[in-house]
């Protein structure tokens, strides 16, 4: 037809499937100018053109097609400056987001890239001086067994997604020292992720900078009391006072593996020196 376009120029032209011109039409986003009654076949207009160039350049900007069909029923330059305006804030909000992520991507990548290290300190007791730190806690439910250990964990992490907190992807437990001399190595009391500071949640603990002992400890969870009593053993043989809870720091777990032989812990005290 003169001065038309067939669905099939249309799609060439612009790049663009008939499939998808055809949703468009069905929900009222980007019509035909004109429809053949006979075969139904759809055509469009010159002008239509400019309109389609505006609403995939919305659609590559982030708009949802139910945004770009409000906005353009009756839009203005006012009206475009507002949409625009607003889209880019999300788009600077996805961008400090995605930053973020990568981040904390980095920081596993960095992680799983030193395994390897890891795992030759395996008996290996540490004397270190740590950074300081944040994790946010969530309570585990008696009577403490993997199965809440579990649930906790899942429920920080979802918690954490909700609200958008700038945790970093690794999850850890805190056993207390009772436990430990106890011998019930693996009944933790709170889940954590390691996070950075923030006033967005309340239930975040401050781990100071101090002197601490810790372990690698590599295998099955069941298997890590024999870890806790080489750490124990040697704080006893060079009269160290521990001074804190067990924190287990997940360096290669379920996230990154799935061989339990593979499994890399760090379990860490806070202790006190003779001459301290």
């Amino acid at each position: 037809m003169d001065n038309l376009f067939s669905i099939g120029e249309l799609s060439k032209y612009q790049n663009i499937s008939k499939q998808t011109l055809i949703f468009y039409d069905k929900i009222g986003l980007f019509k035909p100018a004109y429809v053949d009654p006979n075969n139904g076949y759809r055509y469009y207009s010159s002008k239509q053109i400019d309109y389609l160039d505006t609403i995939l350049i919305m659609k590559k900007s982030g708009f949802s097609l139910k945004e770009i069909r409000e906005h353009m029923q009756s839009y203005t330059i006012d009206s475009s400056l507002s949409a625009l305006g607003k889209q880019l804030t999300a788009i600077d909000r996805q961008i400090e987001e995605l930053r973020l992520i990568r981040s904390r991507l980095q920081h596993r990548c960095t992680q799983m890239e030193n395994a390897k290290i890891y795992r030759e300190k395996e008996n290996t007791v540490i004397l270190e001086n740590v950074k300081a730190q944040y994790i946010l806690l969530h309570a585990v439910e008696p009577p403490y067994s993997m199965r809440e250990i579990s649930i906790a964990t899942k429920q920080c992490f979802a918690d954490s997604f909700q609200k958008n907190l700038p945790i970093f992807f690794q999850c850890g437990v805190v056993v207390p020292y009772q436990h430990i001399m106890e011998g019930r190595f693996t009944e933790s009391t709170f889940a954590f992720l390691p996070i950075e500071a923030t006033e967005q949640t309340c239930n975040i603990k401050y781990l100071p900078a101090g002197k601490c002992v810790s372990i690698y400890h590599v295998g099955d969870y069941l298997s890590i009391g024999r870890s806790y009593q080489k750490i124990l053993d040697y704080c006893q043989a060079n009269d160290l006072q521990i001074v804190s809870d067990s924190y287990e720091f997940c360096i290669n777990d379920y996230i990154t593996t799935y061989d339990e032989n593979e499994y890399i812990t760090k379990i860490m005290f806070y202790i006190r020196q003779p001459d301290a």
